[in-house]
């Protein structure tokens, strides 16, 4: 044999591990899911037994009728038995039906349940994860997560595992009652189950292919529709609407294509099952005629099997219409159960010891981080950053600034190397207990729905409406939000889309400054600002860094004035360390960054 066969035959393998260990995956977690519902879940399974039972008698007491109430009627004009009879089959259908309607709404309730389960722990799951997962995984497949995958679960969960079980029910009890009424008849049906395997077995493999094929194609066009929606300002300025048209159509294309070959495996297997059915009823039909003809079966038992019969593939024809839910539903929950597989990488120690910063002393021994291993961001250098102390972090774009913030931060952990809080490190302090010691306000004024108040109470959820208007005075923000038409209970409308960018992050200052953080980070939070607005805030700065250990990341020079310590990066590694002061007395690369930037204004 080959190597290049041999390669392949273990390519095989593992994709066959991988798709076990997949559904495996899958199974676990929607047995978690249902585990907490199960004694309901049994309770609706005696409730679709009964009733299925109940349907399955209605040719039975037929065939009695025929065969028992009806000579009885007209030999011995004894109407007694077809009334019973007749009261029976009443009886049992109103029965199979209040069963029934009983067990739709509990299993539905059910599969309501477990849906709003799996929303929580989706939601969850996605706030646990760090930001290193956000940045690479794209808001449209959470989305897609959230919204398409559940819904094509729920669908299974609310109708398609009731149409399993009822299915499954009604044809073990066809084929038993069939068989106890006449077991010749029973034998044109054991022999069409051999062509009716056969044609299920071709179309468990090929729709499973083609679902998978459409929740892809299904997934790639939500992506498309919520990333040119979410960046529809730059859509707009750049003219791009015919080529995200072109794109999206050609998304609309691949899934329409998609769903066209599901629907062309079922338009083959539902007329291969009609047919089948057909030439088995047929037989039945046929055989016992000849049989009545010879006085060998009465009449009512063939009215019977002939119903039985034709009964017997209206449930394989659902279950089909099930396997196709089920194969849509498995893609959903294979991609469910894979993002909740998904592992944070930035872990919170279990059961840490509580911890409140008093110094705010920044450490970072033998750090580098890098985000992939072929790309080192920060070589390993060493910092201290003492308590109460102002640090400008200055370098050209790339430098490793941004990055450097997010390691102290803790939204990164080092790849080499620690990082400590008045000793501690990072990594032994707990998620709330770091929060409440460090805040990094960025660039992005990110803004919720609701009011300029409850915006700036992000920052301390149990704030007085005093400590808030206290807030926006420190850091310049109480006369814009007074001037807006319900002052500070101004909805601020999606992304605070009613405020202009600088008074945005004057809010998000308000919120650093309520929360009372013991380091805080500034990653270009000015840069949004206009000169005016800059200058208002330089007032408030003063404020909002007195007595706490500050980070300031800036590009406009005019903000790393205030602080007490310059660190200039280039390449990840910090080329220049010093007093902003003795800086620029030198020729370094600072004074030279400050002689242009003052030349620029003037």
């Amino acid at each position: 044999m080959s190597t290049f066969g041999v390669v392949g035959e273990d390519r095989q393998d593992l994709n066959r591990k991988e798709n076990r260990r997949i559904r495996q995956r899958s199974v676990t977690l929607l047995w978690d899911v249902v585990r907490p519902y199960r004694t309901r879940f049994l309770a609706t399974v005696v409730l679709v037994v009964v009733s299925t039972a109940l349907q399955v008698v209605g040719p039975t007491l037929i065939a009695r009728g025929f065969d028992t109430g009806l000579p009885a009627a007209v030999e011995d004009n004894n109407f007694l038995p077809i009334l019973l009879i007749v009261a029976g089959f009443v009886l049992s259908g109103l029965g199979a039906a209040a069963f029934l309607a009983l067990y739709t709404r509990w299993s539905i309730t059910i599969s309501q349940d477990v849906l709003g389960e799996l929303r929580r722990r989706i939601f969850a799951h996605t706030q646990r994860l760090s930001l290193e997962f956000h940045e690479r995984y794209t808001s449209g497949r959470i989305i897609a997560r959230q919204t398409s995958d559940i819904d094509t679960l729920g669908e299974l969960l609310s109708g398609g595992l009731s149409s399993l079980v009822s299915g499954v029910l009604y044809l073990l009890f066809t084929a038993i009652a069939l068989v106890a009424i006449d077991p010749v008849s029973g034998i044109p049906l054991a022999l069409a189950m051999i062509p009716v395997a056969g044609v299920t077995w071709w179309f468990s493999s090929a729709s499973r292919r083609e679902f998978r094929a459409s929740r892809l194609y299904s997934t790639r066009l939500i992506i498309q529709f919520v990333e040119s929606m979410t960046g529809i300002r730059a859509v707009k300025s750049f003219r791009r609407e015919p080529v995200d048209r072109d794109a999206y159509a050609d998304k609309v294309e691949d899934y329409r294509y998609a769903t066209k070959r599901t629907i062309e495996v079922y338009g083959i297997y539902d007329p291969a099952l009609k047919v089948i059915g057909s030439l088995t009823v047929a037989t039945v039909l046929l055989l016992g005629a000849f049989r009545v003809v010879d006085g060998g079966m009465a009449v009512g038992a063939l009215l019977a099997a002939v119903l039985y019969t034709r009964r017997f593939f209206g449930p394989i024809e659902n279950l089909a219409m099930f396997y196709n839910s089920f194969q849509s539903a498995s893609a959903a929950l294979e991609k469910i159960s894979g993002f909740l597989e998904e592992q944070p990488s930035v872990v919170e120690q279990r059961d840490p010891e509580p911890f409140v910063s008093t110094r705010g002393d920044l450490s970072l021994d033998s750090v580098a981080f890098a985000y992939n291993p072929e790309s080192l961001v920060l070589p390993t250098f060493s910092l201290a950053i003492p308590g109460g102390e102002t640090v400008a972090l200055v370098g050209a774009t790339g430098a490793g600034k941004s990055t450097l913030a997010k390691i102290i931060a803790r939204f990164y952990d080092p790849t080499d190397g620690v990082v400590t809080l008045d000793g501690r490190d990072l990594r032994t302090i707990s998620d709330i207990d770091l929060r409440n010691a460090i805040t990094l306000v960025t660039q992005e004024a990110y803004l919720f729905s609701g009011s300029v108040a409850d915006n700036i109470r992000m920052g301390k959820p149990d704030a007085t409406d005093d400590d808030v208007i206290a807030a926006a005075r420190a850091v310049g923000a109480h006369e814009f939000i007074t001037a807006l038409p319900d002052g500070y209970d101004t909805d601020v409308n999606k992304r605070g889309n009613r405020l202009s960018a600088g008074q945005r992050q004057l809010v998000s200052f308000c919120r650093a400054f309520i929360a009372n953080p013991r380091v805080l980070i500034l990653d270009e939070a000015t840069a949004s600002l206009d000169i005016p607005s800059e200058r208002l805030i330089q007032r408030g700065l003063n404020t909002l860094l007195a007595g706490r250990t500050a980070i300031i990341i800036a590009h406009r020079l005019s903000t790393v004035a205030i602080a007490d310590r310059v660190l200039v990066m280039d390449g990840g590694r910090i080329i220049e360390d010093g007093p902003t002061a003795e800086l620029l007395k030198g020729t370094g690369r600072f004074a030279t960054l400050h002689r242009a930037w003052r030349d620029s204004l003037a």
